[in-house]
C-alpha cells in the first residue's frame, strides 16, 4: 500500500463495490466511527462488525494492504497527523528542511498542495456547490474554527455583497443553537474545519442536518468528522514547511467559488454592488481621490 495521498477511508470506499457481503458489513463498521473503529485488535474489530477474524484479514489484503498490522499502522499515522500541534509539525519539517530559501520551500509545498488538491477535486462537486450558493432562496450560514474562522469571515464578506440572506455564526459556540433554530430545510451551512478538529463542529453539523440544512465542508486531506454530515466536501492539502498549516489552497477554492457565484448571478449582483457603492458614498466610508 503506497498511495500516501489517500486515507484508509478513501481506500475502503474505492474498493467497496468489489467486497463480499461480510466484507461490506465490516467496511461500514469501520467507516461509521472512523478512524477509531479500526484502532483495536483484529479480534475486537471483527467482533464490533459481527464478522469473523479471517474476514478482517481478507478484506485488508483485498484493498491493498499486506496485512492487518500495515492497515492499522496507516490508521495510526493518520491519527497522529490529525492531532499534531504546531510544535510537533515544526519539528518534523525542520528535521528534513533542505538548504533552499524559505520562500522557495513554501512555493514548492504550496504548488504541490494545489496540484494534488485539483487532481482529487471533482469539478462536478465544485459546480454543484456554486449552483447551491447561487440560489438566493436558501439561507446561507458560515462558520469556522479558531484559525479557519478568518476564512469563513472572508467568504461571508464577499457572499454578503453578492446575495442576500447570509449569516456569519459567532465565534462563541454556545450561541450556535440560536442560529440553528433559524435554519430551514434547504438552507446551507458552510463549515471550515481542519486538524485539530473541533468537536463542536460535529455537533453543529448534526444539528443543522436535522433541521434539513445542507452542509458544505472545507477540510484537510484527512477530513473532519463533521464531513460525514456533509452534502459536499472539499478536502484540501494543507501541509507546509511551518509549524502552521497552509490556507492558501482553501482560499483558492473559496475565491473561485466567489467568482462562479458572482458570474452566475451577475445581473442581481451588479445591482447590489451599485446600491452598496451608493451607501459607501453616503457614509463617506472610503476616502475619495482628488
Amino acid at each position: 500500500m503506497n498511495n500516501a495521498s489517500k486515507t484508509v477511508s478513501d481506500v475502503i470506499n474505492a474498493h467497496f463495490d468489489g467486497l463480499t457481503r461480510a466484507e461490506k458489513q465490516l467496511a461500514k463498521s469501520l467507516l461509521d466511527n472512523y478512524p477509531v473503529s479500526g484502532l483495536g485488535s483484529i479480534t475486537t474489530v471483527a467482533e464490533n462488525a459481527r464478522v469473523s477474524t479471517p474476514t478482517v484479514a481478507r478484506m485488508v489484503q483485498k484493498i491493498g494492504f499486506k496485512g492487518y498490522p500495515e492497515f492499522q499502522s496507516r490508521l495510526h499515522q493518520e491519527v497522529e497527523a490529525t492531532i499534531s500541534n504546531p510544535l510537533t509539525k515544526r519539528d518534523r519539517w525542520a528535521s528534513n528542511a533542505p538548504g533552499t530559501h524559505i520562500l522557495n520551500r513554501f512555493a514548492d509545498a504550496i504548488s504541490d498542495n494545489l496540484r494534488q488538491t485539483l487532481k482529487d477535486l471533482d469539478t462536478s462537486t465544485f459546480d454543484s456547490v456554486a449552483t447551491l450558493l447561487s440560489e438566493h432562496r436558501r439561507g446561507l450560514y458560515f462558520v469556522g474554527g479558531r484559525i479557519t474562522g478568518a476564512l469563513a469571515e472572508y467568504f461571508f464578506t464577499h457572499m454578503q455583497v453578492i446575495r442576500p440572506n447570509t449569516t456569519l455564526l459567532s465565534a462563541n459556540s454556545s450561541s450556535w443553537p440560536q442560529y440553528v433554530l433559524n435554519m430551514n430545510p434547504g438552507d446551507l451551512l458552510v463549515i471550515f474545519d481542519i486538524r485539530r478538529y473541533e468537536q463542536e463542529m460535529v455537533s453543529l453539523a448534526a444539528a443543522a442536518r436535522r433541521r434539513g440544512a445542507d452542509i458544505i465542508v472545507f477540510t484537510d486531506q484527512w477530513a473532519t468528522p463533521a464531513a460525514k454530515h456533509a452534502r459536499h466536501t472539499f478536502r484540501v492539502q494543507i501541509e507546509a514547511p511551518s509549524a502552521w498549516d497552509s490556507s492558501v489552497v482553501t482560499l483558492f477554492i473559496v475565491e473561485a467559488l466567489i467568482e462562479a457565484v458572482q458570474n452566475a448571478t451577475w445581473d442581481e449582483t451588479s445591482e447590489r454592488m451599485k446600491t452598496l457603492e451608493g451607501l459607501f458614498e453616503q457614509t463617506k466610508l472610503f476616502r475619495k481621490l482628488g
